[in-house]
């Protein structure tokens, strides 16, 4: 009877160890806070924005697209006035602004206060501002060929160049328009706002923006 007990004991002990050696090789579910430190700790570091060289690639990008419009526009009033030179900015601007923002990874057009087409051309609200900012730096006598603006904003790059109405540019924007033409600025675009400028006047601005987590 006594073996009988000690086998019984000995079973029990043998079995409440085995128990035990069970549960330590389980391993223990890390808390998830702690996995994500570890995750974030091990990820490399997000290298720092270079705004200047993102602005020097804005300017490129800018003066590709001002390069290539201000070509077209002047070839056009060459060989048919103010009406051809419409359609470059028409139809043809807007497929340069794609062109050039494919290029570059940077998405390129322009911008203004006064807008011919109201959809295309209108200023979100940084954008307004900004331009608002440009019309009292010149008025306070800054040259309007050099406002610029570049700021990296919620992980968006952000950078506008003033656009100073050019000689060009008066064949469409600025007074005593011919007939045909005021007619046909009339029959395209009926809520036009973009017509007597002065040589000089801020017609409006490049604007580049970049999305910095892709």
């Amino acid at each position: 009877m006594n073996k009988y007990l000690v086998m019984v004991s000995l079973t029990a002990v043998l079995a409440m160890c085995g128990e035990k050696s069970a549960q330590a090789q389980v391993p223990k579910k890390v808390p998830k806070a702690a996995e994500q430190a570890r995750t974030t700790l091990a990820a490399e570091p997000v290298p720092p924005v270079d705004k200047a060289a993102l602005a020097e690639q804005a300017k490129a990008a800018v003066q590709a697209l001002g390069g290539a419009l201000k070509a077209k526009l002047e070839a056009a009033m060459r060989t048919g006035g103010p009406l051809a030179a419409l359609s470059i900015c028409q139809i043809k601007a807007p497929e340069l602004a794609k062109a050039i923002s494919d290029e570059q990874g940077m998405a390129v057009k322009r911008v203004s206060l006064k807008n011919r087409n109201p959809v295309m051309g209108a200023a979100n609200e940084w954008q307004t501002i900004v331009l608002n900012d440009f019309e009292t730096r010149k008025t306070n006598g800054e040259d309007p060929a050099t406002l610029a603006y570049a700021e990296v904003v919620d992980h968006e790059f952000r950078f506008m160049k003033a656009i100073p109405t050019a000689a060009v540019c008066l064949g469409c924007h600025g007074t005593n328009l011919p007939p045909a033409l005021t007619a046909k600025l009339t029959e395209l675009y009926p809520q036009d706002q973009t017509v007597g400028y002065k040589e000089g006047d801020l017609r409006g601005a490049f604007v580049v923006v970049k999305n910095l987590t892709q």
